[in-house]
């Protein structure tokens, strides 16, 4: 009698693990959270300036984006590629992220610090921003289509 109820005992807990193990694998196949993934696709940016891929970072860019002083998406571009040119290796380091999505579209707020330089120890430049963002879903992607900054890059 005794060995039965351990073999229960052992039992029921191996379906308790199995349930649990079901239960985090559905949770992990949900599709992510649209702020989940509006700060995946900030992260991607991010690294993809500090890598040096320009065009990464344009992949979150809205065809219609519009920035300080009439800037388009072009014109940011050209900046990003140029400050590129120059400098062999940028830093961005943001501070915390405000995000605040409503439907399809969002804000992102954030405190930013970027540098550049040649690689050496410190870098050359360092200027702070307070940025806001707009952004909306396209084509089931987050893209920024607005940014105003605190002074001019």
């Amino acid at each position: 009698m005794e060995k039965a109820k351990v073999s229960m005992a052992v039992t029921e807990k191996k379906m308790r693990v199995a349930a649990l193990a079901l239960l985090l694998g559905l949770v992990a196949c949900a599709p992510a959270a649209p702020e989940q993934r509006l700060r995946a696709r900030f992260g991607e940016m991010q690294a993809a300036v500090e890598t040096g891929q320009a065009g990464g970072f344009m992949e979150g860019v809205s065809p219609d984006f519009t920035g300080e002083s009439g800037m388009d998406r072009a014109a940011l571009h050209n900046l990003l590629r140029a400050r590129m040119l120059a400098d062999s290796h940028l830093g961005v380091t943001t501070g915390p992220l405000d995000v605040v999505v409503q439907g399809d579209n969002a804000t992102v707020a954030f405190d930013v610090v970027l540098t550049a330089g040649n690689g050496r120890l410190l870098p050359d430049q360092a200027r702070a921003y307070r940025v806001t963002t707009a952004w909306r879903t396209e084509d089931d992607e987050w893209r920024v289509y607005h940014a105003r900054w605190n002074g001019t890059p």
